[in-house]
């Protein structure tokens, strides 16, 4: 897939992930819902390949999705708004905390922006009160505002006009949900989060998410889950359940910088679940990938 445009930087987000998540989706959905947005990773991909031409992008974090509802339906607003933060920094790493104090009161969601351009590793980080409280790369000043501006564009001629924005609970996304619906969730990674962690702006418990996907088999709902993972020997997070008939394919992202960096070769996996409904249906899928892929099914 060719590069696509990317304003937002987050760690979590599925945009390297992004082309080898869509081979395994359906291309005959009427609407795509993230119940997990995020970064809205996966629909923008998917909108750039014309698989879906309606998109539901749902986040918990409601600045981050205010911010994405700037970036797709006010680019110019959102992007002069950048430039303008950006240019006040010069040298000054105080400025970055000003904005930090300033969007913890505000909410802002252009200060977001800024502040997500400027942390460190793209990591966002909240305290026990829900402030973020990340710092910021000292190193670097964040994306030169003419490529931010280039990204905000590229995004928003990709979703604007096709997008729905909520910042429900993941829960009552899915009671809403149809059958001519594909759902892709991405939930707060297991390995780091419970039910509160800094990384997230809200973590879930895994009862209510296994009670939420059974509901959706019931309904005979298409999706897929990206869950748990591992690193080498290590893994990350449990399983989801045998009993909810879930397919679940290996997806290989890497070697891991952190391992390399200590001389080790370790690969880097994330786990992809499929959802009986879309096996069933969408088989021919499946059954056209090459036998390496293949190989990676887990039954």
């Amino acid at each position: 897939m060719a590069s696509l445009p990317h304003p937002i930087q987050y760690q979590g987000s599925k945009r390297n992930l992004a082309s080898e998540i869509l081979r395994f989706l359906p291309n005959k959905v009427e609407r795509l819902v993230e119940p997990f947005a995020g970064t809205a990773a996966i629909s923008i991909a998917a909108s750039a390949r014309h698989i879906y031409q309606i998109f539901w992008i749902n986040d918990l974090n409601k600045p981050l999705v205010e911010l994405l509802k700037l970036i797709v339906e006010k680019p110019n607003e959102i992007a002069d708004s950048y430039t303008h933060i950006w240019y006040e920094q010069q040298s000054n790493v105080e400025h970055y905390y000003q904005v930090r104090e300033k969007f913890n009161t505000t909410n802002d969601p252009s200060l977001f922006l800024y502040l997500l351009a400027r942390c460190v590793k793209g990591a966002v980080r909240y305290n026990s009160v829900g402030l973020f409280n990340q710092s910021p790369d000292k190193r670097r000043k964040g994306t030169q505002p003419e490529k931010m501006r280039k990204n905000i564009e590229g995004v928003s001629r990709l979703l604007k006009g096709k997008c729905i924005f909520t910042s429900w609970d993941y829960r009552d996304v899915l009671a809403e949900v149809r059958k001519n619906d594909f759902i892709y969730i991405d939930p707060p990674y297991q390995g780091v989060c419970g039910n509160r962690n800094s990384r997230y702006y809200s973590g879930i418990k895994f009862n209510d998410f296994v009670l939420a996907i059974e509901e959706l088999n019931r309904k005979q709902i298409a999706f897929a889950v990206s869950y748990d993972g591992k690193r080498g020997n290590k893994i990350f997070g449990n399983e989801l359940p045998t009993a909810l008939s879930l397919k679940k394919i290996e997806i290989e992202v890497g070697r891991s910088s952190q391992a390399t960096l200590l001389g080790k070769e370790e690969v880097t996996v994330e786990s992809l679940y499929l959802s009986p409904t879309m096996v069933n249906s969408y088989v021919e899928n499946l059954e056209s990938f090459s036998t390496h892929n293949l190989n990676s099914l887990v039954f």
